[in-house]
């Protein structure tokens, strides 16, 4: 997908790698993605992004697969280290910013990641990473950029810290307000805000239900969710805008709708399989989940599997945390 991570848009040229012998076998769809993913990661512990055939760090795909391995409950080692790869201290800096660079959207996602992960979000890679990102809360209520290239926060951003402050028992009202306030008059919500016309998305629509799920304001959730559910394809799957069905907003979509509208996240779970790589794929890909119908393609399957195994695991943002089983499943075949 595109977003979940901010300012940047990276994508990912991953090669595909094959599953060790010793790896546990599952017929779970989502343990297996989640073990695919896992064995994606540069030297077990992160994602790079090649521009150009120059390798950076990219922070905001490790996440996604830090929260992926939490939703399924397995590969936690790989998880471990990835959260120890984000608290060194050049990564996190490069990832929140440093001097008079300060990102809203970093902040949030990583102090997400950190309490996912038990770590102690006050000293993480030598950042106070909900200091950081109360700093940059503005009197509107909006969590923004503090940069000289530009504002690139939005509703993910917004949701994310809104997700994450909520953990401390400390979410500024005026935010959850902002928030809510950006509505669309036909109940979704918006990625950017300010825009002249108010257009509703589906990926910000279920990440913002989920944040205001989390802090007590139901009645806008439900409208989002209400919209949501007019989006869906017939397929079982979400596009973005007028796009064709893909994984990585169906992932989300179907996270936001589970133990809400459970017959429309039901058609995106096997909207989602129908992505997924099986026993009559070559085993280094077995369960991964492809972009879109279009086939596997490994500069975007790393982000699809990572966001589609949300979807298919069915455990909201607000309730992930580490601690599952150690090992990186392979999808059990005869």
């Amino acid at each position: 997908m595109r977003r979940l991570i901010f300012a940047v848009a990276m994508v990912c040229g991953i090669g595909l790698v094959a599953a060790p012998a010793a790896a546990a076998a599952t017929h779970d769809k989502a343990d297996a993605a989640a073990g695919w993913l896992a064995r994606q990661l540069v030297d077990g512990e992160r994602f790079e992004a090649d521009f150009g055939g120059q390798k950076f760090p990219d922070q905001g795909l490790t996440i996604d697969a830090i929260f992926a391995f939490a939703a399924a409950g397995v590969s936690d080692t790989n998880a471990g280290k990835a959260i120890a790869w984000l608290a060194k201290p050049e990564i996190t800096m490069g990832y929140v910013g440093g001097g008079t660079e300060a990102y809203a959207g970093a902040h949030a996602k990583l102090l997400l990641a950190a309490q996912v992960r038990g770590k102690n979000p006050a000293s993480f890679g030598g950042v106070d990473l909900k200091a950081g990102l109360l700093s940059l809360l503005t009197p509107s209520g909006r969590f923004s950029d503090r940069s000289e290239y530009g504002d690139y926060s939005n509703a993910l951003s917004q949701s994310l810290a809104l997700l994450a402050l909520d953990r401390t028992g400390d979410v500024p009202e005026q935010a959850v307000t902002f928030l809510a306030g950006t509505q669309c008059p036909d109940g979704g919500f918006p990625l950017n805000f300010g825009e002249a016309t108010c257009t509703s998305d589906v990926d910000a629509t279920a990440t913002v239900v989920q944040a205001l799920r989390a802090t007590g304001d139901p009645v806008n959730a439900g409208e989002g969710t209400s919209w949501l559910v007019t989006k869906q394809h017939p397929n079982g799957g979400f596009g973005f805008a007028t796009n064709a069905p893909n994984a990585n907003s169906t992932g989300l979509a179907a996270q936001a709708l589970a133990g809400h509208r459970p017959a429309a996240a039901l058609k995106a779970r096997e909207f989602l399989r129908s992505l997924q790589t099986g026993c009559a794929g070559t085993e280094a890909a077995r369960g991964a989940i492809a972009y879109d119908a279009t086939g596997l393609n490994p500069s975007t399957a790393p982000r699809a599997t990572a966001q589609a195994i949300l979807g298919l695991a069915r455990v909201p943002l607000s309730d992930l945390h580490g601690g599952g089983r150690p090992q990186a499943p392979v999808l059990a075949c005869p």
